[in-house]
């Protein structure tokens, strides 16, 4: 269970007390199966991209057990090719109900594994986790086009798409410096993955023709600063150039313009993205926003928020907007794993190319 220490990291004024905090916990351990599975909530379906930042949620609160479990879940789900589908039933069965497989969904294993064993210093979980991310980071790294961005899927039949989403890339950028630090660690060096992350990274930073255009999309903007492709001024510059577009001020951060709708989860991941450039007391003020969206009956938080109506919308307390939360507030708080995770400085950052590919 968590400790009371555990809980103290997780008290940020304006955000989480104490007991709100142990509550949130509370709320995501109820929804999580005994198998391990964290749907988004109980009676919908599985994501593996969601699961696991779910997971990673109850690492900081020391819930090492229930998140390792989720791993364990990802481990036996997962396909003969390394991949695994993008929707699973929640129920008994755990039955496939979409059969496509999303590149960034894949790849976010190695996110989950680096972030527990940081939590834990579990060395054999690690090493039982290795051919699991391993084999996911060759799935991905199968759709990688010429050009240094990744396909975003492959069909239900097998054939890959090879257009690019710049949010999925910025996460698959994330993800393979993670796995290249899980390989350093278990010592099975992969010089490929790192001249497949420069590619990636470059990309990324220097050519935005390679996507499909998303700029409608908060997530299409800040994901190159959370995924670690901008740093800097580069990322600065980024955030500055569209923060009235996306942030709504006292309410948090639109899904997608023009649509009078924000959302715990943008709203999250922003905050970590500038806790990530070194602009806290932003990124506080993000998450203080965002309390509305908080249910005080389960310690969850609804999706969204329609502001026209004053209406949440969906109804829908997701684990995913509670974990992206708690780790949010993880960051803020210093907690060394997720600050290691997703500060980046201690990340592999790959090969760049020496010109445009």
């Amino acid at each position: 269970m968590s400790s009371p220490e555990r809980t103290e990291l997780l008290v940020l004024p304006g955000v989480l007390t104490a007991d709100q905090a142990a509550h949130t916990i509370r709320g995501l351990l109820a929804v999580q199966r005994s198998d391990g599975a964290i749907p988004w909530f109980r009676g919908h379906h599985l994501d593996p991209w969601d699961h696991t930042e779910a997971a990673m949620a109850l690492d900081v609160a020391g819930e090492h057990e229930a998140a390792e479990r989720a791993y364990d879940w990802l481990g036996r789900h997962q396909n003969d090719d390394g991949s695994w589908y993008a929707a699973y039933q929640d129920g008994d069965a755990g039955d496939v109900t979409d059969r496509g497989r999303e590149s960034n969904f894949v790849a976010y294993v190695a996110v989950g594994v680096w972030h527990h064993y940081l939590s834990t210093g579990d060395e054999a979980f690690l090493d039982r986790m290795w051919p699991t991310v391993r084999s996911a980071v060759e799935w991905v790294l199968g759709l990688q086009q010429p050009g240094g961005q990744i396909g975003w899927k492959r069909e239900t039949d097998g054939t890959p798409v090879d257009d690019a989403l710049l949010t999925g890339s910025s996460s698959i950028h994330h993800a393979l410096g993670c796995a290249l630090a899980i390989a350093d660690a278990v010592e099975s060096p992969q010089p490929d993955w790192e001249l497949a992350l420069g590619a990636l990274g470059h990309a990324i930073r220097r050519h935005p023709e390679r996507f499909l255009d998303k700029n409608r999309y908060s997530m299409d903007w800040y994901y190159p600063v959370l995924g670690g492709a901008l740093r800097g001024t580069e990322a600065k510059d980024r955030i500055e150039a569209d923060w009235e577009k996306f942030v709504v001020p006292g309410l948090g951060v639109r899904c997608v313009v023009p649509n009078p709708w924000v959302t715990g989860g943008e709203s999250a991941e922003l905050a970590l993205a500038l806790w990530a450039m070194g602009e806290s007391d932003r990124a506080l003020t993000i998450l203080q926003d965002i309390q509305h969206l908080r249910d005080s009956r389960t310690g969850l938080y609804w999706t969204g928020y329609v502001f026209e109506d004053r209406a949440v919308w969906p109804e829908e307390l997701t684990t995913w907007t509670a974990g992206s939360v708690l780790l949010a507030v993880a960051a803020l708080g210093g907690d060394d794993a997720t600050c290691q995770v997703f500060g980046g400085e201690l990340l592999p950052s790959g090969v760049e190319p020496d010109c445009c590919v």
